[in-house]
């Protein structure tokens, strides 16, 4: 028997707006929010109706009381599903997202920060 990734877990200032944040770039919904925690993930198949492939992991946003100091040793990869690398950055600036450079030199992926710093990436040529 091995494990399965299943959630990430994100220590954050405001959980509520980076699960908004995050539920608009992976088109997830909130499944579950209490007092400084949201879990949110991908949509729920009604019970008649089958998931087509894995199901993808949850993120759980805590509210933690510091703030992010030094870059992640660990980020998320998105890469889009339905239009090219440089449209699904736009899209991501315009939900909030900032460019960043963590000393990547010239590569084919496109790192940017969430609203409260968080490093991630957009590949290019990649579909899920």
């Amino acid at each position: 028997m091995t494990s399965r990734f299943t959630e990430l877990a994100i220590d954050c200032a405001d959980p509520v707006g980076l699960a908004r944040f995050w539920c608009a770039v992976l088109d997830y919904e909130v499944h579950d929010e209490e007092d400084g925690l949201v879990t949110i993930g991908a949509p729920v198949v009604p019970e008649d109706k089958d998931r087509v492939g894995p199901v993808p992991p949850t993120l759980t946003f805590a509210r933690v009381p510091e703030g992010k100091s030094v870059k992640n040793r660990l980020h998320i990869d998105v890469s889009p599903s339905d239009r090219d690398q440089e449209a699904e950055v736009l899209r991501l600036l315009d939900l909030g997202a900032r460019h960043t450079d963590v000393g990547q030199g010239e590569v084919s992926w496109v790192p940017l920060v969430d609203p409260e710093g968080n490093e991630f990436c957009v590949l290019a040529g990649r579909r899920p």
